[in-house]
């Protein structure tokens, strides 16, 4: 077992998530917070819209402190006033993936118990199929362009619902558009009652596939969240200074990590962070790269290959670059490589999970070593164990175990799967497969059993399967991730046919489109006879793998 306790650390120094927002506003007030678009608000404006929004909450809707609220927006202004005018009401925030379809929105609002949401005008129609089926009575719309100027606001509008024809029909009954809460907390006359909690209350659930079944959502408190920030901060205030740094942000908010870059690291800091709302459109990202002066970048392996095979990126002026990170995914060697001599600064890997705010282990200057993730971050225990939980010698490959104040509360209402991943004593079990030398360094080797990883999105066989297996035709099927170069992996789905059906793959693609979320979708999908099985029935998708794997090169 090795333990990092490396640095200055005061685990007991924050209580709250809105003092991080307290002390930005304290020390940094008028530095720039947020650029979205063409406009950037400073800290004391975030400060002053979340208390809007804040008061709206309280005085004008239903929702009480304890209620949760999700968050169903991209990287847009509103989603750290929303975020903060949340926190300040004693909500507690329910991260949503804004590409989910109503299907898995019904499935996770129902999950969380939500009762009011935040959403982009683009994604109610699929709300509006689904709201009744939840416990949702609390609807704020925001539109893309909302807190631009009157101006931008307006083309901006116009242009994504008439242009672009971003925004379909809906209907939601009682929704409350968001400028107008704004103005509404504004104009309020009572006063703002905090209600935030602290401590290891929960604060955020972000849902996580884990290993098996459908998403669960993961409880993080104030503590789990603050120390995990002062953890990331002891290892990379050697290369992120406070107050000046212009940071980009095309990973999406209601991700883990960039959730505590974004939303809590770089707003202690006084840091600038510059939202990307869609990260696919290259031609932002560099837009941003060329005009923003940017001196860190964190992004995943195909967010990189992708740029790097842009013939602009080669023009663009560096010199301000000074930190870039990857995770979510293996960084390869080549993409790191290119990258640095793009760049001039290489990009440090590091390791995380949900389940632990996220961050485990990160390289940075005084600790790099290519190929690794990093050592692990202060205070964070690790310890690497065989099938039977006995720690093994260094550089032999096992199962890491973790154990720190940023690992969760648990998840939400399913207190047998968070006994199965968390010991009595505090460890969690990550499934990741892992190698860690004699320096402390751990070297991903296999990520957790069966779970598919497409671009950075954790993609779960049995939530694939259950839905393959509605369709009429369909007796049986299995979900694996094989290897590509552009995503790191891709869904091929193998299905049985029922009796003398005559299902096709068009028809299965189409069905699977109405019901995945596009990452989620099977690239390729194989009619079988049967699956490989255990003895007790369960589907073999090693062997599936394997079967695969010779029928390519065969």
């Amino acid at each position: 077992m090795v333990e990092q306790l490396t640095g200055e650390f005061d685990p007991g120094q924050h209580q709250s998530l809105l003092e991080v927002l307290e002390h930005a506003v304290a020390n940094y007030g008028d530095k720039p917070a947020y650029t979205c678009f063409s406009r950037t608000i400073n800290y004391r404006q975030v400060d002053e819209l979340s208390d809007c929004f804040a008061r709206f909450l309280q005085n004008n809707t239903t929702l009480e402190p304890g209620d949760r609220i999700a968050l169903q927006l991209p990287n847009l202004l509103q989603f750290p006033i929303a975020l903060y005018g949340a926190l300040k009401a004693g909500l507690i925030v329910v991260n949503t993936n804004p590409l989910y379809t109503s299907r898995e929105m019904r499935y996770q609002f129902k999950d969380a118990g939500v009762k009011g949401i935040v959403i982009l005008a683009s994604f109610c129609d699929k709300l509006g199929e689904i709201v009744s089926d939840t416990e949702i009575k609390e609807t704020i719309v925001t539109q893309l362009g909302d807190l631009q100027s009157p101006v931008q606001r307006l083309l901006i509008n116009l242009g994504a619902k008439y242009l672009k024809k971003l925004v379909p029909a809906y209907s939601i009954p009682g929704a409350v558009d968001f400028m107008t809460a704004l103005r509404q907390g504004e104009d309020s006359s009572e006063a703002l009652a905090r209600a935030e909690g602290k401590g290891d209350d929960p604060v955020l659930i972000l849902y996580t596939g884990g290993t098996t079944g459908y998403a669960k959502g993961v409880m993080l408190s104030h503590n789990n969240l603050l120390t995990n920030m002062m953890q990331f901060r002891v290892r990379c205030l050697e290369i992120i200074s406070d107050g000046i740094e212009n940071i980009a942000a095309p990973l999406p908010l209601y991700h883990s990590y960039a959730f505590l870059l974004h939303c809590v690291s770089m707003p202690f800091a006084g840091n600038h962070n510059h939202l990307i709302p869609n990260p696919r459109d290259l031609g932002s990202v560099i837009k941003i790269l060329k005009k923003g002066r940017i001196s860190g970048f964190v992004g995943i392996n195909t967010l990189y290959l992708a740029l790097l095979q842009r013939e602009e990126i080669r023009s663009i002026d560096f010199s301000t670059m000074r930190f870039c990170g990857a995770g979510g995914m293996p960084l390869t060697r080549s993409v790191a490589d290119e990258w640095e001599q793009l760049v001039g600064c290489p990009v440090f890997e590091g390791y995380g999970l949900t389940e632990c705010s996220p961050i485990v282990s990160v390289n940075s200057p005084s600790y790099n070593k290519p190929g690794t993730v990093g050592i692990p971050v202060v205070n964070t225990e690790v310890k690497v164990v065989d099938e039977a939980g006995n720690e093994l010698p260094l550089g032999e490959t096992g199962e890491l175990w973790i154990r720190g104040p940023q690992v969760m509360q648990g998840y939400w209402q399913l207190e047998q799967e968070t006994r199965e991943v968390l010991t009595e004593d505090g460890w969690f079990k990550s499934g990741d497969f892992v190698q860690q030398d004699s320096e402390g360094y751990l070297k991903i080797v296999d990520r957790k059993k069966d779970m598919i990883l497409v671009s950075g999105f954790n993609v779960i066989p049995g939530e694939i399967e259950d839905y393959v297996n509605t369709h009429p035709d369909v007796l049986e099927s299995a979900a694996i991730g094989v290897p590509d170069e552009h995503s790191g992996e891709i869904v091929v789905l193998y299905a049985v046919r029922k009796k003398n059906a005559a299902l096709t793959e068009q028809d299965l693609k189409a069905f699977c489109r109405e019901g995945l979320t596009a990452y989620k979708l099977p690239r390729q999908i194989h009619f079988t006879d049967d699956l490989p099985k255990s003895n007790i029935g369960k589907v073999l998708r090693r062997e599936l793998r394997e079967q695969h794997t010779q029928s390519v090169s065969s």
